[in-house]
């Protein structure tokens, strides 16, 4: 379950070796010209990507972008009522009617430490009462890492940069899944599971915390060898995901992307931007990319 957030709020980093990298040339196979692809971490500044070496020349030299989501679809009417609509519970259910008494002074505890108010303050309770607890979820860790990340702005991250410069250039925009499917693999969980791992984070908030600050400094650092021993201790950790949430989270959409990416590639170059956990290890998108007879090369500069 704690995969779910992890992935919903930012990308952690895998290792195609031990260099602190995060940018990729794709090339070969048939391309007649290369695209490439960056690894983001959701909640870094958009001012970051100025700090990854040959990101401004790969990102000029492509025709077009491709994120995990197109994002100027999420804002058409249609689809913001829609995300709306399952970030919140079912009409007669709340968090305060789904949670124990015990329950919910463990989270009303966490947030009057995280927000210095609780459930019953009125006008939070209107806030958060109506919220899915993997909503509520995200929220709280996002601000653990807010708390964490100096002038974080919200409204001004990595992700979103590449898609507004796209639009900036004239370039093309796509995105690999839909907003739909987003929002059901993120909190389309059942009511249960979603109370079990927002109970589980109330109760090991410190774990979230230590991890806060590890993915922060590793990730500004561009450093992969740590990021990728975080990986491993978030699966032996207090909340770790089970294979199940791995599968379909990661490893499946991996291989969905790839299977998409050589006819997204051929049709114009590519700058491909999306949550860099997505490139790593056996089953990231790197190594099936090469398995499929792509040349991938590490950008320096």
């Amino acid at each position: 379950m704690r995969k779910i957030v992890l992935l919903g709020l930012m990308a952690l980093v895998g290792t195609m070796g031990a260099q602190a990298q995060l940018l990729y040339k794709i090339s070969g196979n048939g391309l007649t010209k290369p695209s490439y692809i960056v690894g983001t971490y959701h909640l870094a500044p958009a001012s970051f990507a100025d700090s990854i070496p040959g990101l401004r020349a790969a990102f000029d030299a492509t025709e077009q972008v491709c994120g995990e989501v197109d994002m100027l679809e999420t804002l058409k009417p249609e689809n913001s009522a829609k995300m709306q609509e399952s970030m919140v519970l079912p009409e007669g259910k709340t968090i305060s009617s789904l949670l124990d008494k015990n329950q919910m002074e463990r989270l009303n505890a966490l947030l009057r430490e995280l927000m210095g108010m609780d459930m019953n303050n009125e006008a939070l309770a209107k806030q958060l009462d109506q919220l899915a607890p993997m909503v509520l979820e995200t929220q709280l860790t996002l601000l653990v890492y807010m708390k964490n990340i100096e002038g974080l702005n919200p409204y001004d991250l990595i992700d979103t940069y590449f898609q507004r410069e796209a639009t900036k250039t004239g370039k093309a925009i796509k995105g690999f899944e839909t907003s739909d499917f987003q929002m059901e693999i993120l909190y389309g969980a059942p009511l249960e599971e979603q109370v079990k791992g927002l109970m589980c984070f109330v109760d090991h908030y410190q774990e979230a915390v230590e991890m806060a600050d590890f993915i922060t400094a590793a990730y500004f650092a561009q450093d992969l060898e740590q990021l990728e021993e975080l990986n491993l201790e978030e699966q032996e950790g207090a909340c770790a995901s089970n294979p199940e949430d791995n599968e379909k989270l990661l490893y499946g959409r991996n291989a969905n992307w790839v299977k998409a990416m050589p006819g997204i590639m051929k049709e114009k170059a590519t700058f491909f931007a999306v949550g860099a956990f997505h490139l790593c290890g056996e089953r990231g998108v790197l190594k099936m990319l090469e398995a499929e007879g792509y040349k991938i090369e590490a950008v320096k500069k």
